[in-house]
């Protein structure tokens, strides 16, 4: 019912009481037009100045991190007699009522990367009787980019693939980082040369130390393209789940070889590789650019040059090796894929994917 059809219905009782003289009618009558009048009075007072503001957090988070978000309702003259605030962030309705202000304060979680939103709040006003409602909506159309968050390299079986920032704390990652590193030190070996203080053990030539007594290094290609390249490929993707599973793992890569030394990484719809470098200088960028990958054509081939380094192949599909990795000039050819893959030794495990070796080009070492 609204309030001018209760008035009328009111009024209609009273002239019904002058017209065949039944005094009892007015009561009823009278009560009815109070109460649509009051309701809608009060309804109106407390919604004229009311407002609602909403305070986020930054315009990126990182998938599963809290995002803070608070929002403040002011009512205008009176309180609201009823009603509730409607936060699409939050799910549920919040009450309002005989409040002259409401603060609420949640911590959401994006489970998926990419951009979103957020529809604006709105404020409904109405009289217990629900015979006046006023909406009001508050500000909207902000955008949050939920970031692809980094997950730790582990080793085969170490148990931190998929497990989020705290998988494979059992793990010295330590040990695990000198693995790999070791691994990709190996691949790129361009030479020796005599020891130099600071330098990685990985890098150390032991059968040289172990024979002549003399401390060498291993001398890694010098040229520009010597630094790993991951190349994020979301071609043939399975489903969501897949292709999200293979970004985060480039995401985590990124970071990982970004301290090991820097790495450079081709992400889908860039024609030229971007350089990440041991501070994780150009990350942002990367990271922020990864975000919004979607489902797509393969990397061109103008952008896989011959490469001294190693080329990480991330993938989202279920197949082996693409051709384009297997052709390609490299110091060696790594697919990472979330599906299982029976060829190839396997190196690492990292945010729900796999890494295998698919091919290992040696250089010649001079001793």
């Amino acid at each position: 019912m609204r309030p001018l059809g209760v008035a009328l219905f009111g009024l209609a009782l009273c002239l019904a009481a002058a017209t065949f003289d039944g005094a009892s009618l007015y009561v009823p009558g009278v009560a009815l037009i109070a109460i649509a009048g009051g309701a809608a009075a009060w309804v109106a007072l407390a919604a004229s100045g009311a407002a609602i503001e909403r305070n986020t957090g930054p315009h990126t988070v990182l998938e599963e991190q809290s995002y803070p978000v608070e929002i403040e309702v002011r009512s205008g003259v009176l309180p609201p007699p009823g009603g509730e605030l409607i936060e699409p962030l939050l799910g549920w309705p919040v009450a309002v009522a005989w409040r002259w202000s409401r603060r609420v304060r949640i911590n959401v979680h994006f489970s998926r990367r990419g951009r979103r939103v957020l529809e604006p709040a709105r404020l409904v006003i109405r009289d217990p009787l629900r015979l006046t409602v006023r909406e009001l909506v508050g500000t909207g159309g902000q955008e949050v980019l939920v970031l692809p968050r980094v997950e730790p390299v582990t080793a085969p079986g170490g148990g931190g693939a998929g497990a989020g920032v705290h998988g494979g704390a059992g793990l010295d990652s330590g040990v695990m980082g000198r693995q790999l590193d070791a691994s990709m030190a190996e691949l790129e070996i361009d030479g020796l040369r005599p020891y130099r203080e600071g330098t990685s053990a990985s890098r150390i030539h032991w059968p040289t130390v172990a024979r002549r007594g003399e401390m060498l290094e291993r001398r890694l290609v010098a040229e520009l393209d010597s630094a790993p390249l991951i190349v994020l490929d979301s071609s043939r993707a399975d489903d969501e789940e897949s292709l999200d599973k293979a970004v985060r793992a480039a995401a985590s890569l990124g970071v990982h070889l970004g301290r090991q030394g820097g790495c450079a990484m081709l992400v889908p719809g860039e024609r030229r590789p971007a350089e990440i470098g041991r501070d994780l200088s150009g990350w942002a960028s990367v990271h922020a650019r990864l975000a919004v990958v979607e489902a797509g054509p393969p990397p061109p081939s103008s952008s896989l040059g011959p490469r001294g380094g190693a080329v990480i192949w991330v993938t989202a599909a279920g197949a082996g090796a693409p051709r384009a990795l297997e052709r390609m000039p490299a110091g060696a050819r790594i697919l990472v894929s979330p599906a299982p893959h029976q060829r190839g030794r396997i190196l690492f495990e990292v945010a729900g994917c796999t890494g295998y070796l698919v091919e290992r080009a040696r250089r010649g070492v001079a001793a």
